[in-house]
């Protein structure tokens, strides 16, 4: 199992305009995700989230649940098809409880279509991703444009990392994002249903 540990920041272009500046050799990523769940919503009572996402066309499909720390246990496979993923993802450390649930079957919920530009960076103690999104989440006819900033750690120490991200937020006057990506989709699809 991976485990996550991120730090995301709301922002807007001229901000991400200012950190490629600064950074450089940051990579085009073009994504399109596709958030799942059972159509009585097993996972979300779990806090589970499950997506495909075509990464430059390239499918891939990730699970993350939450660990007692607060931070997220993290699944990914390369597969074109949701439902081998599962099993795939399973015999990778997911949750066996998974496959039962998954066994009802899985409905598209909501979407997030965006650009990153990623950059990998070394700071003292760690190595990291930042990544910059710019985008926006769908659910139905709702349309929501996002914009934030990422900062994963890839290898080293979480300290490191958190010391990175708060510098980073300091000088580009960045504020916390709470919610993940999923979180907000969904919020969205639920504002669909109403």
């Amino acid at each position: 199992m991976g485990r996550e540990f991120e730090l995301k920041y709301q922002a807007n272009s001229d901000i991400c305009a200012q950190i490629r500046k600064k950074y450089k050799d940051f990579v085009s990523i073009s994504m399109e995700t596709t958030y799942y769940d059972t159509p009585c919503r097993e996972l979300e009572k779990r806090r589970w989230m499950l997506r495909r996402r075509l990464e430059n066309g390239q499918s891939v499909c990730t699970l993350k649940t939450p660990l007692p720390d607060g931070s997220r246990g993290e699944w990914e496979v390369q597969e074109e098809d949701l439902s081998q993923a599962v099993k795939v993802l399973c015999n990778l450390g997911a949750p066996d409880e998974l496959l039962t649930i998954t066994k009802a079957g899985l409905v598209s919920v909501c979407a997030a279509r965006f650009t990153r530009q990623a950059a990998s960076l070394t700071a003292p103690g760690c190595t990291l991703e930042l990544a910059l999104d710019e985008g926006e989440f769908l659910a139905g006819e709702k349309r929501q444009p996002f914009c934030e900033v990422e900062v994963e750690l890839k290898t080293g120490s979480e300290l490191e990392a958190l010391g990175f991200a708060q510098n980073l937020a300091r000088e580009f006057h960045l504020e916390a994002q709470s919610q993940s990506k999923v979180q907000r989709a969904m919020a969205l699809a639920k504002e669909e249903m109403q």
